[in-house]
């Protein structure tokens, strides 16, 4: 499991994830009989938010486009990091940009892993009629989604807000309406205070970005329950004028 977020303001959008990496061993006893199924950490080092670029021989960026994946990671025993790489070196041509990115992206696992529990929050600007256009994309290779997006009104307007995937019950449950029960049995529905996104600055959505899986990962850890987000958070900024990482994780040797 995952704890990955997307949040998208009037001055860009924002992009986190955990580094946690859950796997399920199955045992069995000497006589070959199979026993309980056992969750365990495997890493805290797993990238989980990428940035699929690729520029000019002026170095100008011709595209800058930014992934988060969640879901089951392990695929054909190697991870999806691995398998965003390959796709960007054989996939990725110059036209490419954010519209056409979610549906080669789904092909692309969709041909070796047609069921996989895996899904993308895809995102960038597209230039139309001289503006900077932003997508938010929701894709899942098991349900076959690719072009779900979610930062329009049903009108089609631009709309700001945050969309989170993979083990969100903690930050459901801190921002999202709930049920209490009341008199007589009769389920009271507790509101809860609205964040106006479309007034938030893009440092308060690096902030609210980093507090929603952070906040996560401390509830759960005081929880009985699987410990599957974790690590460092990885925090990568998009806006019309490019890409910038926050935060990210690094190779480093012994201290």
């Amino acid at each position: 499991m995952s704890l990955v977020i997307t949040t998208f303001v009037p001055e860009g959008i924002v992009m986190a994830s955990d580094s946690r990496q859950i796997i399920t061993i199955e045992t069995k006893s000497p006589d070959g009989k199979s026993l309980k199924k056992i969750e365990t950490i495997n890493s805290d080092n797993v990238y989980k938010t990428f940035l699929l670029s690729r520029f000019s021989k002026s170095n100008d960026p011709i595209f800058q486009v930014g992934v988060n994946s969640f879901g089951q990671d392990l695929l054909g025993g190697i991870s999806t990091s691995s398998h965003i790489k390959r796709f960007v070196e054989e996939k990725l041509i110059n036209e490419d940009n954010v519209t056409t990115i979610p549906k080669k992206l789904l092909d692309f696992f969709k041909s070796d892993f047609p069921k996989a529990d895996t899904g993308f929050h895809v995102v960038g600007y597209k230039k139309e009629d001289k503006k900077s256009i932003p997508y938010v994309y929701y894709c899942h290779v098991g349900k076959n989604i690719f072009n779900q997006r979610k930062n329009v009104k049903p009108d089609g307007s631009l709309d700001y807000g945050s969309t989170w995937s993979g083990q969100i019950d903690v930050l459901a449950g801190i921002l999202q309406p709930s049920s209490l029960p009341g008199p007589k049995g009769k389920a009271l529905t507790m509101k809860k205070h609205p964040i106006i996104w479309g007034a938030m600055s893009l440092q308060d959505a690096v902030d609210f970005s980093i507090y929603a899986i952070r906040t996560t990962i401390d509830t759960i850890r005081f929880q009985a329950r699987s410990k599957n987000v974790g690590g460092h958070i990885d925090v990568l900024v998009i806006t019309p004028e490019g890409a910038k990482w926050i935060q990210r994780k690094e190779l480093k040797g012994e201290y």
